[in-house]
């Protein structure tokens, strides 16, 4: 089932910040890539402050990116593929929980997300916005 977010841009001193809001306003959740400390990690945090998820580019190579996303209460999550070209997959070692890609549409900038049933929706979204924010400053 498709569900439709607002994702509302904050440029403060100290922080970048993404509020995702449902159809509503509500806020659901936020992303941020603190400024002062290093820029390979972003954090992706709930209503009330708490550490929903945080991306963390791993390794660089000529070849290829690392990319792991450490879920609060849940299995740590791995991506694959080419991150440039917005075209993978992020898995948690055993089966894939969401699919990238661009080869869904025809517009240059727009690439869609297929999350799995079983996962939340908003984490997986903002994981995906984080990685793209980091791979395409």
């Amino acid at each position: 089932m498709a569900g439709a977010f607002k994702v509302d841009g904050k440029m403060l001193r100290v922080r970048d910040t993404l509020f995702f809001e449902d159809v509503n306003g509500n806020e659901l959740c936020k992303l941020q890539q603190r400024l002062l400390t290093i820029r390979d990690t972003m954090t992706i945090e709930g209503t009330n402050g708490e550490t929903l998820a945080t991306v963390k580019k791993a390794l660089i190579t000529p070849l290829r990116d690392r990319w792991t996303v450490k879920i609060g209460d849940g299995p740590d999550l791995q991506v694959q593929g080419n991150i440039v070209n917005h075209q993978y997959t992020i898995g948690d070692g055993n089966s894939k929980v969401a699919e990238v890609s661009k080869r869904w549409f025809r517009l240059a900038d727009t690439y869609g997300v297929l999350i799995e049933p079983s996962q939340n929706d908003i984490v997986i979204l903002a994981v995906t916005v984080a990685i793209d924010m980091m791979a395409h400053p």
